[in-house]
């Protein structure tokens, strides 16, 4: 009996129309285009303005492109992940209503939150899933509109945020491709160093809380920093000795699109040249959960069946981790 391993079979993505440029910002906060762009790699970010549009709205929006784009019936869809720090509201799952929204109506679904490694770890648990054998179709969504929780007023924020979101379908593969390998990380240090302080459990919202402004999210940026370069370069670098894998071997390096400093540190430890990274951050800022299959979205039609894949994380927590990969198709032209 041949082994299962679960592969990406479709991908999906969308982004709002609106683009803030960091000429637009500049007129907002005290920052300029060389400022950010020096710092960050960022030139724009999507903004999602319409009002009562939350998350749900671009994962319903990925989700469906993936399944018309693929001809995929949603009735058959057995399990859908949401990835995101930012759903549409506390408790009620966002996950369930996206899956409910795009009539996947035989899926089971659920929300998981690991912050900008959201994605990564959806597609462990996703694998998983299907490796059991018990599930043939499992959709995960990675969105977030950041927008949401980012204070315009802070340019230590709002320059590196933007929203989006994508999407990939999971299938059962027969021929060893897929995913092969994975290292996954978290460590509580990181607890207080990328958050947001109200609103949970510990800090309920009061009228003190938003006079405070402890409802947009904080970053410690040098810290984050340094903790990112180093993790996940080091499980990037790890995966690849353990698989026996040189930087000749890898095809595409998948990266979470927060900083291009940091992207570069992971491709110089990974023996890369730049044109095997996929790269969008100058398009679209860091997304969080959207990143990594946003890159799959905006690459789809330059990946062929068998290219090794390393894809690699750092997020909030801190989580953090590296997977490797074996694309399983040759893209629908």
């Amino acid at each position: 009996m041949s082994t299962i391993t679960a592969a990406i079979t479709a991908v999906g993505g969308y982004v709002p129309e609106y683009v803030l440029t960091n000429k637009i910002l500049a007129t907002m906060v005290d920052t300029n285009d060389e400022w950010i762009t020096s710092r960050t790699g960022i030139k724009e970010r999507r903004i999602l303005k319409e009002q009562g549009q939350g998350t749900s709205f671009m994962a319903i929006k990925a989700a469906e492109q993936l399944l018309s784009k693929n001809k995929i019936n949603p009735e058959d869809i057995d399990m859908v992940i949401m990835a995101t720090a930012t759903p549409d509201m506390p408790v009620a799952s966002t996950g369930v209503y996206v899956a409910s929204q795009i009539g996947a109506v035989n899926a089971f679904s659920y929300d998981l939150a690991a912050a900008c490694s959201g994605f990564l770890f959806g597609m462990s648990t996703a694998a998983r899933y299907i490796e059991s054998g018990r599930y043939k179709k499992v959709l995960l969504i990675g969105a977030d509109k950041m927008s949401s929780i980012v204070d315009y007023t802070d340019r230590t924020t709002c320059i590196i945020f933007g929203d989006g979101a994508g999407a990939v379908l999971f299938e059962p593969n027969l021929e060893g491709l897929g995913v092969q390998d994975e290292i996954l990380r978290s460590d509580g240090v990181g607890r207080d160093s990328l958050k947001i302080a109200a609103g949970g459990s510990i800090l309920p919202p009061s009228n003190q809380t938003i006079v405070d402004k402890e409802h947009y999210v904080y970053q410690d940026g040098k810290t984050v920093f340094k903790f990112a370069v180093s993790k996940m370069a080091d499980v990037s670098e790890k995966i690849m000795q353990r698989n026996n894998l040189r930087g000749d071997d890898v095809n595409w390096l998948v990266p979470h699109q927060a900083n291009k400093r940091i992207i570069d540190a992971t491709s110089r430890r990974m023996n890369l040249p730049q044109d095997k990274v996929m790269l969008n951050i100058h398009r679209y800022g860091n997304t969080t959960s959207a990143t990594l299959p946003l890159c799959l979205f905006d690459y789809e039609n330059q990946l062929k069946k068998g290219d090794n894949i390393v894809f690699a994380a750092f997020g909030g927590g801190f989580t953090w981790g590296s997977m490797y990969v074996k694309w399983a198709y040759d893209p629908k032209q």
